[in-house]
């Protein structure tokens, strides 16, 4: 996508060219330009949030990375702009040449950026890299084709302003087709990589046959070879990757989560994986997250749910918490009338009640007739759905609040729904990530919960045991396990109970002043 020209300076058009010799009428060839500029704007939006969407998963902190790859690629389009302007004189070629480079750089970048993650460690460079060189190809494309275009329909009193807007209209255009085709078409049917390729694809046919076939007649002979030449080879790297791409895929998964990969699925929501043997501790991740170690998941399931269980516990809400472990310590208790588990994630919960390394590890819960699941998005189900004082034990079962789409799950106002569903005498169990290493975000969920009105007590369980998972930790950032697991129990009439054994004390020391609660228009949990 372009920035439109500034307002204070008039668009002065090029010194007039001889018009191009087309095989059709003038105003087709006008409007097969603007469909080729709807091509591929909607292509240079893909690629954009492609890297968007894999830097968050593979490096993590969405908002951070969104910021770098728009700023460095809103800079590299004025770069490419500027360049361009030494090859208006030979713009039909130079146009081609450049949507061939795009579509080759843009439609590999998922599978390099996933390549460098998985073997090299890291992708933030690469990260940067590409985002700078498609943001060069894509600010050469308007000026190029606004050369093309004038060359189609040249006449002195055509009028550059309008020839402007209809750039500009095709361009937007395309630009929203791309970006709602992104998350609603391609990343679900075709996943984050065949999805960059068939765009490259796609992206470098537009390109091609607009110049190969629109102004074939005004390019020599060898520029015509060059130009169908770079579009075979880049439409075979293409094809080539996509027919391998499911090998890849898999190489790169063992990479990075070790050889026992046993269930991989990119669900609705995210992507799951389930690694170790059937008949062994099943290790879940999502999104790269390690979410469950069966080595050690039962002391922080008993150390969330046990301690928010000390009262009355009829009726229980689990809010996350989609693999059924906290439900298998709330079926413990035999008086348990009622459960409802909030999951986003249909795939989770499939998963938990199917695989039997993990349906085994929570010991069937789901079927239990005593629960009801609702796939829904925690906070919209408390704001909509959820009935005022119809439950005595809600407990919070989400990943860290550290991680930017979970910032809203543990804000002032989603506490504040939380208190609402809660009878009179509940109580609510939170996880709030681990104290020792991220004592800031710990206590500033503690005193967000004190801001929505509930009174809290700390606590503590013996963290993740080093040795156990196969593959990357990332909920703690760096890839560091947690030295512990940190919880608030809170309750908005009086002090909470006593969360008993065996949770203690937290490691991570208490700020000397009074920290402000997390909204939902001023998220503090970045450390």
């Amino acid at each position: 996508m372009i920035e439109a020209p500034s307002a204070s300076r008039p668009t002065v058009p090029p010194p007039a060219r001889a018009a191009a010799a087309l095989p059709l009428r003038q105003r087709a060839g006008r409007f097969l330009v603007l469909f080729a500029v709807f091509v591929c704007a909607a292509c240079g939006l893909v690629y954009e949030l492609e890297l968007v969407a894999l830097a968050s998963y593979l490096i993590g902190d969405s908002v951070t990375q969104a910021s770098v790859v728009l700023s460095v690629m809103v800079f590299a389009m004025g770069v490419g702009a500027l360049l361009a302007k030494r090859l208006r004189c030979r713009a039909a070629v130079g146009f081609g040449l450049v949507e061939a480079a795009l579509a080759l750089v843009g439609g590999c970048s998922a599978l390099v950026l996933y390549a460098a993650f998985a073997w090299a460690g890291g992708a933030r460079e690469a990260l940067v890299a590409f985002s700078l060189a498609i943001g060069v190809l894509i600010g050469a494309e308007i000026p190029l084709l606004m050369t093309l275009i004038q060359r189609i329909s040249h006449r002195p009193e055509q009028d550059p302003g309008g020839t402007v807007a209809d750039l500009f209209a095709a361009d937007y255009v395309g630009a929203l087709v791309g970006g709602l085709a992104f998350p609603f078409l391609l990343l679900p049917w075709l996943g984050q990589l065949t999805s960059a390729l068939l765009t490259g694809a796609v992206n470098v046919v537009a390109g091609g046959a607009l110049v190969l076939w629109l102004f074939g007649r005004d390019l020599t002979g060898r520029e015509r070879w060059l130009l169908a030449v770079a579009n075979v080879v880049v439409l075979g790297v293409l094809a080539t990757a996509a027919v391998q791409v499911d090998d890849f895929e898999g190489a790169a998964r063992r990479a990075v989560y070790g050889e026992r990969v046993r269930v991989a699925v990119q669900t609705s929501v995210q992507e799951v994986v389930l690694t170790g043997g059937a008949d062994e501790p099943p290790e879940l991740f999502l999104d790269g997250r390690l979410r469950v170690s069966g080595h050690d998941e039962r002391r922080y399931h008993e150390a969330l749910v046990h301690p928010a269980m000390r009262g009355r516990h009829g009726r229980v809400l689990i809010l996350g918490g989609g693999d059924g472990l906290a439900l298998r310590e709330v079926l413990r208790y035999a008086d348990v009338e009622a459960v409802t588990v909030v999951e986003l994630d249909p795939g989770v919960v499939r998963l938990a009640r199917t695989d039997p390394a993990l349906a085994r590890l929570n010991d069937r819960a789901y079927a239990d007739p005593r629960v009801r699941v609702v796939h829904a998005d925690a906070f919209r189900w408390l704001r909509e759905a959820a009935e005022p004082g119809a439950y005595d034990v809600v407990l919070s079962d989400l990943p860290d609040p550290g991680i930017t789409a979970s910032t809203k799950l543990y804000s002032q106002e989603f506490y504040g729904l939380a208190a609402r569903v809660l009878d009179d005498g509940g109580r609510l169990g939170v996880h709030a990530g681990p104290s020792a290493s991220r004592p800031r975000t710990y206590w500033t969920v503690d005193a967000t919960l004190r801001a929505a009105g509930f009174a809290t007590r700390a606590y503590c369980a013996e963290g993740r045991r080093s040795g156990f998972a196969a593959g990357p930790d990332r909920s703690t950032g760096g890839g560091a396990a947690p030295g512990d697991w940190g919880f608030l129990l809170a309750a908005l009439s009086g002090p909470p109970p006593s969360p008993g054994t065996p949770p203690g004390h937290c490691r991570g020391p208490a700020p000397a002043g009074e920290l402000p609660p997390s909204t939902l228009v001023h998220p503090r949990y970045a450390e």
